[in-house]
């Protein structure tokens, strides 16, 4: 296997990011981006499969990647069924599921070009880790206030696990001996608290509440948005790109671009800097709930994400909840190096492939 190359699909809504490791060692690394005009004319999944395979070809063609090589591809897993955490082979359940299932993210069709490169690279073998639907939760976490509605466990698992395995490695501790909350912060915002191993509560990143984010609404006034529901001016599919898509710092500010608010509160724009301060408000105040989902016993917060790189956000956060236990500060993402490392965990014999069923 010393030869052998694992090629990495991770998917978002206007965006394919593609890698390609040697072992430990990352080959390639690109972020293509896709333009408004070039999604619009998609309107399959096969469209957009298509579309995308075909730009991952290209980039490994135009940097002469030996892809006779690759010998397993693994994609950030989509909005599947609950499952554990873990490696999974993509299968047909897997596939329909992704192509029929209740919700849909542009991020399911990682593991559907995944699946359709097994055809192009002879050998290789489809797989997917820690997808979004990962699934720890205390019962007592799942209620809500009608028994209509059960909270469900949707986040940023994949970068969730990372994290905090990077964080107990750091500090000579296994994952499954200590207690941690991370709060990923980006397009949405996740907050999760992290018992020995298992994220016992989340907030339901998609479109279930919690701190609002850069794109996204977050928990809003049930009563206010039963009558928006029902006064004429919006459909349902509206309402739902106004909650997952079109809320948070966009709807405020016109963007969710970090880079452009961030201009925009140093050119002294009032209401961008109120909005970014209500967010972080936000943050730390999920993060104190969480706190007490592990019952004072934290032994670290970690704040990660695309926003984490900004310092002025992340030490408002910081001032707010740092009575809690030491805050550490990873920023950015690591899912290549997390799915690369679940691929060399699984041909070590360290970790045990899992059946989706």
């Amino acid at each position: 296997m010393k030869n052998s190359r694992i090629l990495i699909i991770i998917t978002e809504i206007d965006a394919t990011r593609i890698a390609v490791y040697q072992n430990t060692n990352m080959l390639f690394l690109k972020t293509v981006r896709h333009k408004e005009h070039e999604l619009n004319p998609l309107h399959t999944i096969d469209e957009q499969i298509e579309y995308r395979m075909k730009i991952v070809l290209e980039e490994l063609s135009n940097a002469d990647i030996r892809t006779d090589l690759i010998n397993a591809i693994i994609s950030r897993g989509g909005l599947l069924k609950p499952i554990s955490a873990g490696i999974y082979e993509i299968n047909d359940a897997m596939i329909h599921d992704l192509r029929h299932g209740e919700k849909w993210h542009e991020v399911n069709l990682g593991s559907l070009i995944a699946d359709k490169l097994t055809q192009v690279f002879k050998g290789s073998i489809a797989y997917t880790a820690d997808p979004v639907v990962v699934d720890e939760m205390d019962d007592v976490a799942r209620f809500t206030g009608l028994p209509q509605f059960k909270r469900k466990s949707i986040f940023h698992a994949l970068n969730h696990k990372a994290q905090a395995r990077k964080y107990a490695k750091a500090v000579m501790k296994k994952y499954e001996d200590i207690n941690l909350i991370v709060g990923h912060l980006g397009d949405g915002i996740s907050i999760g608290a992290h018992r020995k191993g298992s994220v016992v509560d989340v907030n339901q990143t998609l479109d279930g509440g919690g701190a609002f984010s850069l794109e996204r609404a977050g928990s809003l006034p049930e009563g206010d948005l039963v009558s928006m529901c029902f006064s004429g001016k919006y459909t349902e599919n509206e309402i739902l790109e106004l909650i997952k898509n079109d809320g948070g710092m966009k709807a405020y500010v016109g963007t969710s671009d970090l880079h452009d608010i961030e201009y925009m509160i140093a050119d002294g724009n009032k209401l961008a800097s109120e909005v970014f301060e209500a967010m972080g408000y936000q943050v730390a105040k999920y993060i104190g709930s969480m706190a007490a989902v592990l019952n004072g016993d934290v032994d670290a917060i970690i704040l990660t994400g695309n926003i984490a790189y900004n310092q002025q956000f992340t030490n408002y956060v910081i001032e707010k909840i740092k009575f809690i236990a030491p805050v550490v500060v990873y920023p950015g993402e690591c899912l290549a190096e997390a799915l690369s490392n679940k691929v060399l965990g699984l041909m070590s014999g360290e970790l045990q492939l899992k059946e989706y069923v």
